[in-house]
Parts: C-alpha cells; structure tokens; sequence
C-alpha cells in the first residue's frame, strides 16, 4: 500500500501517518525531512536535486506513506505513485486550535519537534495555514483533479473511520 497523505500545518497529517503506520507496519516519511536536512548547527534546505533523489529512493519502496504539505510539482511523482490519496481539510478553526495546542505540548517536552518551537514559529504556522486558506487548498484540489479515483478529502475527524479503509 502506498498512501499520500496532503493537508494544511495542523490538519492532522503527521497523527494520521504515525497511526496508520502503526496499525499496518508501514513506514511514514514527512515530506519537511525530505526538504530539510536537520544539522546541529541548523536547518539547511536541500538543493532540489538532492530532494528529488531523497523523495526517489522512497517512491521505489514496496510501500510507504508520505505526508506534507507541499503541493508544487516535484511532489507529482509521489502522487502518481500512490495507492491512496488522503487530502485532510479540517476548518480554519480546527487547524488553528491544533497549532496552538502542538505548540504548548511541545513547549512543555510533551510532543518532539523538528524544530525549535519559538513564539516566531508560531507565528509562522498562523501564516502558513492563512496562506493555504488564500491559495493552497485551491491548488491542492486543482492538482488533485487529476487523482479523483484515488482521493478521499476528509473534513472532519469522524469521517476517518466511515472512508479510509486500509
């Protein structure tokens, strides 16, 4: 099974990815690790060669799950590839309670980061999520046109259960 999983920062694709990848034994790669090389001295964003090599190597696994955010065109592969197609589209409302509540737990060491979760973070996860209302989820769905027979787009969280059958 391979399993794409799209949506906005604080949609809930990371929780879906880990709990899918739990119940099938299947791995989950975040699409901000194939972007971002995390080093001690700092962040560093890969040349997109080395990315699309990274994102390569996964594709040609027997199976696998992948979620991120990034709707541009090097992810196509990946979406052509998958098996299943999950667009998560939770409310606004939603997404921001999500952000602030990933925020405090990982401010208080209960939830690990791929990051330093500053306040400028923070902020930058309010912009993010803005920008995907503005733009990316249009996008998302104009991109995903093409994958309609394999896509599910889930709103709320009680759908999960009645439409993702794995």
């Amino acid at each position: 099974m391979k399993i794409y999983i799209i949506g906005s920062v604080g949609s809930g694709k990371t929780t879906l990815a880990r709990n899918i990848a739990k119940k099938t034994e299947i791995a989950a790669y975040e699409l901000d690790n194939v972007v971002w090389e995390h080093r001690p001295d700092g962040d560093r964003r890969r040349i997109p060669a080395e990315r699309d090599a990274i994102l390569q190597d996964i594709l040609k696994k027997d199976s696998w799950i992948i979620e991120g955010a990034q709707y541009a065109d090097w992810v196509l592969p990946a979406l052509r590839s998958a098996d299943r197609i999950i667009f998560l589209d939770p409310p606004n409302r939603v997404i921001q309670h999500r952000i602030v509540k990933r925020f405090i737990q990982q401010k208080l060491h209960l939830e690990e980061a791929n990051y330093r979760p500053t306040f400028h973070m923070l902020w930058m996860m309010f912009q993010w999520s803005a920008q995907f209302q503005k733009e990316g989820r249009s996008q998302i769905l104009h991109m995903l046109n093409s994958f309609q027979e394999k896509t599910v787009i889930l709103k709320v969280k009680k759908d999960l259960n009645k439409t993702v059958s794995l």
